[in-house]
C-alpha cells in the first residue's frame, strides 16, 4: 500500500514551519495514543504514521530529501521503507511533551523514554558514502560495504555487567529510572518528574562491570552490511537505513545509518535528472547523405538513423533511454546533440573536392523563411 503524504497526515500545508509542525503532531499524538486506545490496531498505526511524518518534517535534512524526492528519498536503502516502531517513537518524540507530561503511562516521561518510563539511550548515526556507477544506478543494485562501528558486547550481551548477580535496581528511582518530586505552588501542588541522577534513567545499577567493555555494553568492530539501493538515485542523495548505525550504550537502540549517494561520472553520457545527453559527431558526407550511427545508452547501445540534411546542433530524443525515477514515475530520455565534424587538414585532393563543391548552389547556405524573417528584424543592430 502507498504511504500517504507526510503533510496531507499532520494536516498542514507544504510551507508550515516548525512551531506549526510540532502542534500538529501533539494533537494527534494525544488522540491516538495506545494507551487512550487500548487494543486498537487502527489508532495505533495511525499514531505511528503521525510520528513517522514529524520525524521527517520536523528535520531540516530529511524534509528537503521529502520535497524533491519524495518517499523514496528518506525511505531505508534496504527496501523496508524506513517506518518507526513504538520504541523508536517513545525514545525520539516525548520531548515536545516537556519533562512533566502525564496521564498516559509516561509513556512522554522525556525525550528519550521507553513506554515504561525509563530511560532509552539511541546510538549515533554513521554517515558514510556510497560510489556508484551511472549503470548501477539505471538498475538499482546491491552493494555489501564495510564499515568500523560501535556494535552489542557479546560478552555482557550489551547490558555492561559482568554478570547477571552484577546488575541491582536502582535504589533511588526503585527501577522506574525516574525521580518524581511534588512541589507546593499559589496554584496547589506540582508534581514533575526528572532522569534519577544515581542510574541515568536506565533503572539500574552495575557493581561489577564487564571485562571486555568496561561497562559501556558496546565494542568497535568491523561490520559487512547488505544494502539495496534504488534504481534513480542521485549524486548527493541521502537514504537512511533505520537500525544499522552504532549500537547504544547498555542496550538502547541503535543509531541509523545514512548513506551519501556519490555519482561516478559516465565516460560519454552526461545526466541531468533523469535525462541524459550525448553528444555525436557525425562527418560532413553523412551529414549530406544521412547515415545509421550507433548510440551509446545506459545500458547497450542503439542504431539512430541520421536523416539526409541534418544540420549541426539538431538533437534527437530518444524517449524511454534515460533513467528511471528514483519515485517510479517513469523514464528519462536520451538526448543526442549531432555535431558536424569539420576536419582541421585536409589533402589537395580533398581541398580540390571541397573547392568544387563550394560553387555548387546545393551547397550554399539556404535560410528557411522564419530565418530569414529574423534576419530581416535584427540586421540594423549588426
Amino acid at each position: 500500500m502507498a504511504k500517504r503524504d507526510y503533510y496531507e497526515i499532520l494536516g498542514v500545508q507544504k510551507n508550515a514551519d516548525k512551531a506549526e509542525l510540532k502542534k500538529a503532531y501533539r494533537q494527534l499524538a494525544i488522540k491516538y495514543h495506545p494507551d487512550k486506545n487500548p487494543d486498537n490496531k487502527e489508532a495505533e498505526e495511525m499514531f505511528k504514521e503521525a510520528a513517522e511524518a514529524y520525524d521527517i518534517l520536523s528535520n531540516d535534512e530529511k524534509r528537503a530529501r521529502y520535497d524533491r524526492y519524495g518517499h523514496q528519498g528518506v525511505s531505508g536503502a534496504g527496501g523496508g521503507g524506513g517506518g518507526m516502531n513504538m520504541e523508536d517513537i517513545f525514545s525520539h518524540f516525548g520531548d515536545i511533551f516537556g519533562g512533566g507530561f502525564g496521564g498516559f503511562g509516561g509513556g512522554f516521561g522525556g525525550g528519550s523514554r521507553s513506554r515504561s518510563g525509563k530511560r532509552v539511550t539511541k546510538g549515533t548515526n554513521l554517515r558514510v558514502k556510497v560510489k556508484l556507477s551511472l549503470e548501477e544506478i539505471a538498475t538499482g543494485v546491491e552493494k555489501k560495504i564495510k564499515v568500523n562501528k560501535h556494535v552489542s558486547c557479546k560478552a555482557c550481551d550489551g547490558s555492561g555487567a559482568k554478570d547477571a548477580s552484577s546488575k541491582s535496581t536502582c535504589s533511588t528511582c526503585r527501577g522506574s529510572g525516574q525521580v518524581i518530586r511534588i512541589q507546593n505552588t499559589i496554584l496547589g501542588q506540582m508534581q514533575t518528574s526528572s532522569t534519577c541522577p544515581d542510574c541515568g534513567g536506565s533503572g539500574e545499577t552495575i557493581t561489577h562491570k564487564c571485562n571486555v567493555c568496561q561497562g559501556e555494553g558496546i565494542v568497535k568492530e568491523d561490520e559487512v552490511i547488505t544494502l539495496n539501493i534504488p534504481a534513480g538515485v542521485a549524486d548527493g542523495m541521502q537514504l537512511s537505513v533505520s537500525g544499522r548505525g552504532n549500537a547504544a550504550r547498555r542496550g538502547g537502540i541503535n543509531g541509523d545509518l545514512i548513506l551519501v549517494i556519490e555519482e561516478i561520472p559516465h565516460e560519454t553520457l552526461t545526466r541531468d535528472e533523469n535525462d541524459l545527453l550525448y553528444n555525436l559527431f557525425i562527418t560532413f558526407p553523412d551529414a549530406v547523405l544521412g547515415a545509421f550511427v550507433e548510440i551509446p545508452t545506459v545500458e547497450s547501445k542503439v542504431k539512430v538513423k541520421i536523416a539526409p540534411g541534418t544540420q549541426g546542433g539538431k538533437v534527437l530524443r530518444l524517449r524511454g533511454k534515460g533513467l528511471p525515477d528514483v519515485n517510479g514515475y517513469g523514464r528519462g530520455d536520451l538526448l543526442v546533440r549531432v555535431n558536424v565534424w569539420i576536419p582541421q587538414d585536409v589533402s589537395k585532393d580533398e581541398k580540390k573536392i571541397l573547392e568544387k563543391l563550394n560553387t555548387s548552389d546545393s551547397f550554399k547556405p539556404n535560410p528557411t523563411k522564419q530565418e530569414k524573417s529574423f534576419f530581416d528584424k535584427v540586421k540594423d543592430m549588426f
